[in-house]
């Protein structure tokens, strides 16, 4: 049976499920990493990368756009 989430925005959006692309961090993060999809309720993302977690926090712009834009707000490194 098809996922009918993943090809209709609108059971998407019934699914809670948005599309979001990650601005800011480091120059080497892969693209690949750059282009998701999460929960509808995330505010944060936080991606493994190199030893540590870079740290995206959603913007401030509309809800009904997409991708959502999720600014890189830090890094923490992997505690040892």
């Amino acid at each position: 049976m098809k996922d009918v989430s993943q090809t209709d925005p609108v059971a998407r959006d019934a699914a809670g499920v948005i599309d979001v692309v990650l601005e800011g961090g480091p120059a080497g993060l892969p693209a690949d990493l750059r282009s998701r999809r999460v929960s509808r309720a995330e505010k944060k993302i936080k991606i493994l990368y190199y030893g540590g977690y870079e740290h995206f926090e959603r913007g401030a712009a509309a809800a009904t756009v997409e991708p959502v834009v999720f600014r890189w707000t830090g890094r923490t490194r992997i505690a040892e």
